[in-house]
């Protein structure tokens, strides 16, 4: 059996919630049949106080072995370095210094959601508790653990991205932990698993008819693409939402919501609102990823001058006004 710890540090706790709508099979059973063992979860364990510290001691002296170490929520080191703005309750430890010393006997450290990976919305406007990700701040490598920390099995933290996180995201990487013995080359540059992280948002939105012709909405509730006036940054964003549902059939943009690219660094301040498309000469800034400028300019004015009249209305439209065309066979 692997042993398993969960942390939960600044935040609001939204991950274990979303890792609780785990289906198919459900979160206990997928541990079971992994073979790992939950040494303690604030919300899932029954044991409190002097229980829960006498585990986590047990691991720092080495006689309880940890496998896997998951932190959820950005790490507070204020005010002035203490870490005192989050006491680990029932301990008296700062919670960053519980994690930096047990992270160095983890064979594997997990950064549970953005908050915890890159710093988060913990992090946003003034960040009096001066928060931040366990290995990155922002997109700069650092964080709490420095940017040169490895776990016993040699690897740097692993950065499972998302607000909050598809359960299956967390499933998959443990399962892959206990199962696969991965390397450095399962995960991105930002050390997300690469299990999501290799598709876009983009990939499987039911709104990619309208995309292709550039019939875009401008109001809230309408059908159109999102990306030209709403802020959708589903083309830039790197995660399989609209491939792999959350609760089996939804996601932000079948909802009707802009994609915010949560998965990424420093998606929590874009300086600007998150339902509007920056541009500059009328032209998007947020590009998709992998093309140029000049492309996307003379891709999009052949594509709205060839916009079939049944998307120019329905994009404008809060449901199906038109439908396609029904071609017939010719049977002359």
């Amino acid at each position: 059996m692997a042993n398993l710890l969960w942390l939960q540090s600044g935040g609001c706790g939204g991950c274990t919630m979303s890792l609780l709508n785990a289906e198919n099979p459900d979160l206990m059973s997928t541990l079971k049949n992994a073979g790992i063992n939950l040494l303690w979860h604030p919300s899932l364990s029954e044991e409190t106080g002097a229980e829960v510290r006498d585990i986590l001691e047990k691991i720092i002296d080495g006689t309880l072995t940890l496998d896997i170490l998951c932190v959820e929520g950005a790490l507070l080191r204020g005010p002035h370095g203490t870490g005192r703005y989050h006491i680990f309750g029932g301990t008296g430890v700062p919670m960053i210094d519980w994690v930096e010393q047990l992270s160095k006997k983890a064979n594997y450290t997990l950064a549970i959601g953005s908050c915890a990976a890159f710093g988060g919305v913990t992090t946003a406007s003034d960040n009096i508790t001066d928060a931040t990700g366990l290995q990155f701040e922002g997109e700069l490598r650092g964080g709490l653990l420095g940017s040169e920390f490895t776990s016993q099995k040699a690897m740097p933290v692993i950065n499972v991205a998302g607000c909050p996180v598809h359960p299956d995201w967390v499933t998959e990487t443990l399962m892959s932990l206990v199962i696969d013995n991965p390397s450095e080359e399962d995960f991105d540059e930002f050390t997300r698993p690469r299990l999501y992280t290799d598709q876009l948002v983009h990939h499987g939105c039911t709104r990619n008819e309208y995309y292709e012709y550039k019939a875009s909405a401008e109001q809230p509730g309408e059908l159109g693409c999102m990306m030209e006036h709403m802020g959708c940054l589903g083309t830039q964003a790197h995660a399989d939402c609209n491939t792999r549902l959350w609760n089996g059939q939804g996601s932000c943009t079948r909802a009707g919501y802009a994609c915010i690219n949560c998965t990424a660094p420093e998606f929590e301040e874009p300086r600007h609102s998150f339902t509007e498309t920056p541009k500059i000469a009328g032209i998007p800034v947020g590009l998709p990823t992998d093309m140029p400028k000049a492309w996307f300019v003379a891709l999009a004015s052949l594509s709205k001058a060839a916009t079939p009249e049944r998307l120019k209305h329905n994009a404008r439209s809060e449901q199906l006004i038109y439908p396609p065309t029904l071609h017939k066979k010719n049977k002359s």
